[in-house]
C-alpha cells in the first residue's frame, strides 16, 4: 500500500512560477485568441512557428525541464507544468506535449548521453520538434540491421504531431526485444533543407554528420481526429534508417515512465482548460439577463457553478500533487499520475459540458469556441488511457486487485484508437 505523503509546501506556487504564469498568460492572450487558434490549427504545420520560436527565445518554455548540461534551463517539471496549464487554458496548438514532455523525457530516461547531447539542445532552443511512436498505442514496427545500420519497417498510428515532427522516437521490436530508436524523417512540407542529422538552425537548415532519411522510407499521413488543435498521424516505415537510443531491455520501463509524465502533463492542461471554461461561464452569467435579472443569480445556476468549482479545485490539487511527484522523482508517481488523470479528465468533461449548456443556444454554434474545448476534453480522455483504465490501474497499485497495469493493457489499444477518431 502506498503512503501518499509529501511536503505541502511543494504544492504551493512559488513567486518565480507566479511570474512565469503572468508572462505566459500575457503572451498567449496576444497570440492565441479563439480565431488565432483556429488559424494555427488549420495551417500547414498545425501550429504557429513564430509563436513556437517566441516561447523558446523570449521565455524559454521548451528549455524549462531540460538539464543545463544539455542546453536547458535546469528547472524541474513543476515550472513546465505552469506552461502546460497556460497553453491548455487557450488550446495553444504548439507541440509542447509531444516534443518537450514525451520525447524529452524519453531521451532523459534512456540514459543515453550521446542521444541527449545530440537532440535535447534542439528541443530546448525550439529549433527541433519531436514525438514518440508506439506509446501508448502499440506500434507494429520492427527494427532490423541493414547494410548501413538499423532500419525500421511497419507502421505506428495516431502519433501525436507525427505528420511534421523533426524527430521520431519509436518503440520497435528488434531481434533482442523491444528497443527505442530515433528516426529523422525527410518531410517535404518542413521549413528547411535537410543535409543530415543533428540540430536545425533557426533558419530551418539541418546540420550534422549523420545520414538523412531517404525519400519514401517514411510516409506520414495526417489522421482526421476529433481535436483539430492536437494533430495525429499514421507513420509508415519502409526501411527508414534509425539509430538505437538507450540499451536493450530498457524500453518497457522507459515507456511506462514517459506515459506517466504524459498523464501528469495532460492533467495540467486540463486544469487550465477547466479554469478557462469556468471563467468564461462566470463572465457570461453575470451579464446575460432573463426575467429582468442576471441568470447567474438563479439558484440552479449557482449550484451548477459551485459543483464545477469543487471539481476544478479537486483537479488542481491532484495535478499539483502529481507534478510534485514527477518533479521530485517520487516512487508514488504512478498512483499520483493515474489519480490526476481520473480527477482532471472528469473535471474537464464537466467544465466543457457546462461551458456549452450555460451559454444557451450560442454555446452550440460553430463560431463560439466552446466546442473546441469539448473536442479537446473528449479526445484527451483516451489519449493515455481512459478514466476507467486508470481506476483499474489504481486498484492494482493500491493492492485492491492483482493487476497494476490496467491503463496500458494491449487489449484496450483498439478502444483507445477508436475514441481518437471522429467517426
Amino acid at each position: 500500500m502506498f503512503r501518499l505523503d509529501t511536503d505541502p509546501t511543494l504544492l504551493l506556487e512559488s513567486e518565480e512560477r507566479r511570474q512565469l504564469r503572468e508572462v505566459l498568460r500575457e503572451l498567449l492572450k496576444e497570440t492565441c485568441g479563439p480565431e488565432e487558434v483556429r488559424k494555427q490549427a488549420a495551417g500547414p504545420r498545425g501550429h504557429d512557428r513564430l509563436l513556437w520560436e517566441r516561447l523558446a527565445g523570449e521565455i524559454g518554455v521548451q528549455a524549462l525541464a531540460v538539464p543545463e548540461e544539455f542546453g536547458g534551463a535546469g528547472y524541474t517539471f513543476a515550472e513546465l507544468a505552469v506552461a502546460l496549464e497556460e497553453t491548455g487554458r487557450v488550446l495553444c496548438p504548439a507541440p509542447l506535449l509531444p516534443t518537450v514532455v514525451l520525447a524529452g523525457h524519453t531521451l532523459l530516461r534512456s540514459g543515453d548521453r550521446q542521444a541527449c547531447q545530440r537532440w535535447l539542445p534542439g528541443i530546448a532552443d525550439g529549433s527541433l520538434t519531436a514525438t514518440v511512436a508506439g506509446f501508448p498505442q502499440a506500434a507494429n514496427v520492427t527494427a532490423e540491421r541493414g547494410a548501413g545500420g538499423w532500419v525500421l519497417r511497419g507502421e505506428a498510428d495516431f502519433v501525436l504531431d507525427g505528420e511534421g515532427a523533426d524527430l521520431l522516437l519509436v518503440a520497435a521490436e528488434a531481434p533482442d526485444g523491444t528497443r527505442l530508436f530515433a528516426c529523422e524523417p525527410d518531410h517535404g512540407t518542413g521549413t528547411g533543407t535537410r543535409t543530415g542529422t543533428g540540430t536545425r538552425t533557426r533558419t530551418g537548415t539541418r546540420t550534422g554528420t549523420g545520414p538523412g532519411v531517404g525519400p519514401g522510407t517514411c510516409e506520414r499521413v495526417a489522421r482526421r481526429v476529433l481535436d483539430p488543435t492536437r494533430r495525429q498521424a499514421l507513420v509508415r516505415f519502409r526501411g527508414a534508417p534509425a539509430e538505437p537510443v538507450g540499451e536493450a531491455g530498457q524500453a518497457a520501463a522507459i515507456v511506462a515512465a514517459v506515459l506517466d509524465a504524459g498523464r501528469v502533463a495532460l492533467a495540467a492542461e486540463h486544469v487550465g482548460g477547466s479554469a478557462h471554461a469556468l471563467d468564461a461561464v462566470l463572465e457570461y452569467v453575470r451579464h446575460r439577463t432573463q426575467f429582468g435579472r442576471p441568470i447567474g443569480s438563479f439558484q440552479v445556476v449557482k449550484h451548477r457553478l459551485a459543483d464545477l468549482l469543487v471539481d476544478l479545485e479537486g483537479a488542481r490539487s491532484a495535478s499539483a500533487y502529481a507534478t510534485a511527484c514527477l518533479a521530485g522523482g517520487r516512487a508514488e508517481l504512478p498512483v499520483a499520475a493515474s489519480s490526476a488523470a481520473v480527477a482532471c479528465s472528469g473535471a474537464y468533461r464537466l467544465a466543457t459540458a457546462e461551458y456549452v449548456q450555460l451559454h444557451g443556444g450560442i454555446g452550440f454554434t460553430w463560431e463560439h469556441p466552446a466546442h473546441l474545448y469539448v473536442r479537446r476534453a473528449r479526445a484527451d480522455e483516451a489519449l493515455f488511457g481512459t478514466a476507467d483504465d486508470h481506476r483499474l490501474r489504481l486498484a492494482g497499485l493500491l493492492g485492491l486487485t492483482g493487476r497494476t497495469n490496467g491503463a496500458s493493457r494491449t487489449d484496450r489499444a483498439s478502444r483507445t484508437d477508436r475514441a481518437s477518431r471522429t467517426d
